[in-house]
């Protein structure tokens, strides 16, 4: 009876040591722990190495918005701020996370071309086994490097290069939940697209992060391998890929009445469905992020007449609605500029609908520091096949013209809102206009 007890001891302590349940840690592994992507891509992964390489996961840690953000904004406040101390090693756990195993944090800057450039490469996806804890969030990924891959398929020809184990984990959205979820120092849910996609109906479905994200088609995955009907390209296009986020939501506006004389009120009915996204739009940065929607009317002689949205009055919508407001004082604190008043909130059109979730740091005050986020506003995004409705109340001026006028609602999206962008001197392909939806329909002024 003790043998067998003392046996069930040692086996059990060896499947910690085998599989540890901690998350992995600084120091826990050296760069030489793991191969570089250009190892994986140059001679078996070839395809998948090329697809990698044009998606963000390649650039987390060279892009240049993360760059300024981390070394102008995040770093010297984490200096400045013990309560915000931990991001300046955190940071890199998802956009460099070789670089913050290797406790080479912060990591050397992109230019200087050091192993961190390598951002999240095919060793770190393929060396995770599990994560820490009941929700994936912050890095609780646990790694185990070496010459076993951990792959959806194990494959029908052994690999000459390492083993590969068959792992469920990377079916898994709960995968991609390890970086696409993240707590602020101050507790804050300050990124949650995976706990979104859980609470929709996609989850229910089956339908997994990487069935939209790793599209799936007839491919090899390795260029001496065979061909599978349902290989997943590796293209992980999201929220910096125009062609992702075009026509994510559908846009139509009708009119209540379609003949009306100058002086009177025309209200307009604008729906907007979510027929794309299995978590909410906009996701991920959503501090960065700015979604508006804009309506104008132009009249048969060509003058052009912006509605504002009509205020539905609940808490919060201040935030929901473009003003002439500053607004993320607290990059003076990086900045080491404690009277810095701030840039503009929105910098879209004053009156224009914004889809968006405002942070707020612990004075109050609205911020794009994810870091600094101690409480969270009105959450005013559109969710999974969510349908929302806006209105605008049009009184047409006397002067408007006789004949057809036409009212185009479109629906916008920047991946960083204008005025911080051109304040922190980031390229201006961060700060792109992409036109989400549109479309537009027509009433006619007679005298």
């Amino acid at each position: 009876m003790l043998k067998k007890i003392l046996t069930s001891i040692f086996f059990f302590i060896l499947s910690l040591s085998i599989y540890p349940q901690r998350a992995t840690q600084p120091g826990d592994f050296t760069y030489d722990d793991f191969e570089t992507p250009q190892y994986c891509g140059s001679s078996c992964h070839t395809e998948f190495y090329q697809q990698w390489q044009q998606a963000m996961m390649s650039q987390a840690y060279t892009h240049h918005w993360d760059e300024i953000e981390y070394f102008k904004l995040a770093v010297p406040h984490a200096e400045r701020d013990e309560m915000v101390a931990e991001v300046k090693d955190g940071c890199n756990g998802c956009h460099t996370p070789i670089a913050y195993i290797a406790g080479d944090t912060p990591p050397p800057f992109p230019h200087e071309n050091s192993r961190a450039n390598e951002s999240v490469s095919c060793d770190v996806c393929h060396t995770i086994t599990g994560f820490e804890g009941d929700i994936p969030y912050n890095f609780n990924y646990i790694m185990s490097p070496g010459k076993t891959k951990y792959s959806s398929r194990k494959g029908d020809i052994d690999s000459p290069a390492h083993q590969i184990v068959r792992s469920e984990f990377h079916k898994s959205g709960d995968f991609c939940g390890i970086c696409h979820n993240e707590k602020s120092p101050y507790d804050a849910w300050v990124k949650s697209t995976h706990l979104e996609w859980k609470e929709g109906p996609y989850f229910k479905e089956g339908v997994q992060c990487q069935d939209c994200h790793m599209t799936k088609t007839k491919f090899k995955s390795a260029s001496m391998g065979l061909t599978y009907e349902d290989t997943k390209l590796h293209l992980f296009h999201g929220a910096h890929d125009e062609g992702k986020v075009k026509g994510t939501i559908e846009v139509r506006i009708n009119p209540d009445i379609r003949e009306v004389e100058p002086g009177e009120v025309v209200k307009f009915t604008v729906a907007l469905f979510n027929q794309k996204t299995g978590h909410k739009f906009p996701t991920g940065s959503v501090e960065d992020r700015i979604v508006w929607l804009h309506v104008e009317a132009t009249d048969s002689e060509g003058n052009v007449y912006h509605l504002p949205v009509d205020k539905k009055g609940f808490d919060g919508e201040e935030y929901t609605i473009a003003a002439d407001v500053l607004a993320y004082q607290d990059m003076g604190i990086a900045l080491d500029d404690p009277n810095f008043k701030g840039v503009q909130r929105d910098a879209v059109p004053v009156g224009d609908r914004i889809f968006r979730m405002p942070y707020f740091d612990p004075q109050g005050r609205m911020t794009i520091q994810q870091w600094n986020t101690k409480s969270l506003g009105v959450d005013y995004r559109i969710g999974p096949r969510e349908t929302q409705t806006e209105t605008f109340t049009f009184r047409l001026p006397y002067e408007i013209a006789e004949g057809k006028v036409k009212v185009k609602a479109t629906i916008n999206y920047q991946k960083l809102v204008s005025s911080v962008g051109e304040f922190l001197e980031v390229p201006e392909d961060e700060m792109e206009i992409i036109k989400v939806g549109e479309h537009s329909t027509e009433f006619t002024v007679f005298y």
